[in-house]
């Protein structure tokens, strides 16, 4: 049986008659799963999820994510829908849930949504962060959450680079060939820049969406212009050719974390 958002199976006995479109919003360290989607032979944050509300609810049902984060991403604002026949309130969800999840994944809010709101296609924009440790030396506490860059790293150089990239522009140099087609490659940024503190460094861009790998191989190529391998005008000329794959190479998924979806009208409240 096929199994979506919209379909859920649930277990015998479980009430269908009425059922609510619950939001959930999770932060999540991805470091020990293969991404967000669900797989059959390996650890995905959809699957813990989905595993958490059946032991909450008794329902066995699939939850659909704004964003598909890929292996190693972290997250601190993804947002996810469930439908659900259960009764208990919004901090029932956020408690119950978390009493079952995964240390390393947590719910932080839960509220209403209408019925036809869908998560993914409702978005109007997301936005991630990339951490860069730029240093000459390890930093154990930020291992799991940074790309280690020893050179140092021209930042005003590639924040002139960034300034190519704000607006809307076809950027098929900077998605990944993963063997599936593109409806499309245009995307439109509405912002792009690094700002340093100390040894870190972090990217912040913000987009009405985003192409596979697309923050990942921007950071690659920034960091090429941050290292005098590529001027703001080489970059430029990537974004121009238009070309699968050629932007990189793809930076680590450690250092990249999903930092918030945004939409249209705000989520519902429950009453007290």
């Amino acid at each position: 049986m096929v199994v979506t958002e919209h379909n859920p199976r649930v277990l015998a006995g479980a009430s269908v008659s009425v059922t609510t479109k619950v939001i959930i919003i999770v932060e999540y360290d991805g470091t020990l799963y293969h991404g967000f989607q669900w797989q059959a032979n390996a650890p995905t944050i959809q699957d813990e999820i989905e595993t958490a509300v059946e032991k909450l609810t008794g329902e066995r049902l699939r939850v659909a994510a704004a964003s598909r984060t890929d292996s190693g991403v972290h997250a601190r604002g993804q947002v996810v829908s469930l439908r659900t026949a259960s009764p208990y309130s919004l901090q029932t969800f956020v408690k119950g849930l978390n009493f079952y999840l995964p240390c390393d994944i947590a719910v932080k809010a839960a509220y209403r949504a209408n019925d036809s709101f869908d998560v993914r296609k409702g978005a109007i924009g997301r936005e991630y962060e990339y951490h860069i440790l730029n240093s000459s030396t390890r930093s154990p506490l930020n291992e799991s959450f940074c790309y280690r860059v020893e050179r140092r790293l021209d930042v005003p150089e590639m924040n002139r680079a960034c300034e190519w990239l704000v607006g809307e522009h076809d950027l098929a140099s900077f998605a990944s060939d993963l063997g599936m087609p593109l409806k499309s490659t245009v995307r439109k940024i509405f912002r792009a820049g690094f700002t340093r503190k100390g040894d870190m460094i972090v990217f912040d861009m913000a987009a009405s969406s985003f192409l596979p790998h697309q923050v990942r191989n921007t950071v690659g190529a920034m960091v090429r212009v941050g290292q005098g391998k590529l001027s703001p005008s080489d970059f430029y000329r990537i974004i121009k050719a238009k070309r699968i794959g050629l932007a990189g190479p793809t930076a680590p998924a450690k250092g990249l974390c999903l930092m918030r979806v945004n939409y249209s009208e705000p989520f519902e409240e429950e009453e007290e």
